[in-house]
């Protein structure tokens, strides 16, 4: 019944989709709070956690029909390739927010620390820490790694090919938008960047700067 009324408020408001299609450690969950306190409808990140077997398949129907749900999007699947693509499709009009880090190397450290912290661990982080971590199920975020990144098992967070991953879906998001005015590539940590998120979605700014939720740190 919830879910019901989401779909139908989200019809009636019109209001075109935003996607944050940024990877995970960029601000997305500033971002998150920076949709809500603008008024959006936020999608469960929960549930579209739990659509990445989908997004393995590349079966992206359950995934179109969950952005009925709300107006605004950000992490997993969003943040993954092909799922922006997709969702351009099915939703014409939309707008797509790419945020990013200073570089691959800020980036890269900023989710193993992350990652360590939530697994209460230091040094390297191993098959064996993943398949017990409790995050949505024991073993989905080795399902997760393993679909995302063809690095070892003994090194599921290879520097060499996680940090490749990050600058390829950056430089394929950018490519894809090119001659569009559609995709903001923002880093929330430049003075302005608020601003120009605002003004980007056409509305009136509630804050001087983004908040910055879930440091590393």
């Amino acid at each position: 019944m919830y879910t019901m009324m989401l779909r139908i408020l989200c019809s009636l408001r019109k209001r075109p989709k935003v996607f944050c299609i940024g990877r995970n450690k960029t601000g997305t969950t500033s971002l998150e709070k920076a949709l809500r306190d603008l008024g959006y409808i936020v999608g469960d990140q929960a549930t579209a956690e739990l659509l990445i077997h989908d997004y393995a398949r590349r079966d992206f129907r359950s995934i179109v029909e969950y952005c009925r749900t709300a107006e605004a999007f950000q992490d997993i699947p969003f943040s993954l390739p092909y799922t922006y693509q997709i969702v351009d499709y099915a939703f014409p009009g939309s707008k797509f927010i790419l945020s990013v880090r200073d570089d691959e190397d800020e980036w890269y450290r900023s989710m193993i620390r992350f990652q360590q912290k939530r697994l209460g661990i230091q040094g390297r982080i191993t098959k064996e820490d993943l398949l017990k971590d409790p995050y949505r199920y024991e073993g989905f975020i080795w399902e997760v790694n393993r679909i995302l990144y063809y690095t070892p098992e003994d090194d599921p967070y290879s520097e060499r090919v996680v940090k490749e991953h990050y600058l390829r879906h950056n430089e394929d998001v950018t490519k894809y938008f090119e001659f569009r005015n559609d995709l903001l590539v923002v880093n929330l940590k430049e003075t302005g960047s608020y601003h120009r998120f605002c003004a980007f979605l056409e509305v009136e700014p509630v804050y001087a700067e983004f908040p910055w939720l879930n440091r590393s740190r």
